[in-house]
């Protein structure tokens, strides 16, 4: 097939999604760490990829690309489905 439109996924890291992180959560979530269950690999929200579109959101682990988090935005709020992934930690959180 010649001429169709490319395979290749454009994406943006994860620090692109701090505005809308913000408006769902009430800390910093881009330094939150977060271990993703398909490999394993432990990193910064900021660290992961963002896809978007007009269907919303998604944060896949940048090393085997597992869908790890997805946001949709409606007239009734934010959703987040979490999905390849073992915790989201928040820096600081649980210290002090």
């Amino acid at each position: 097939m010649t001429g169709g439109a490319s395979n290749e996924r454009t994406h943006l890291d994860g620090n692109a999604a701090a505005g809308l992180l913000r408006e769902v959560f009430a800390v910093e979530m881009t330094t939150a760490s977060c271990t993703c269950l398909d490999c394993g690999r432990i990193s910064a929200v900021g660290g992961l990829h963002l896809y978007g579109g007009a269907l919303g959101s998604v944060l896949r682990c940048p090393s085997c690309e597992a869908l790890v988090l997805r946001v949709t935005s409606g007239p009734t709020g934010h959703f987040i489905e979490l999905h390849a992934v073992m915790h989201v930690r928040p820096f600081g959180a649980g210290e002090g």
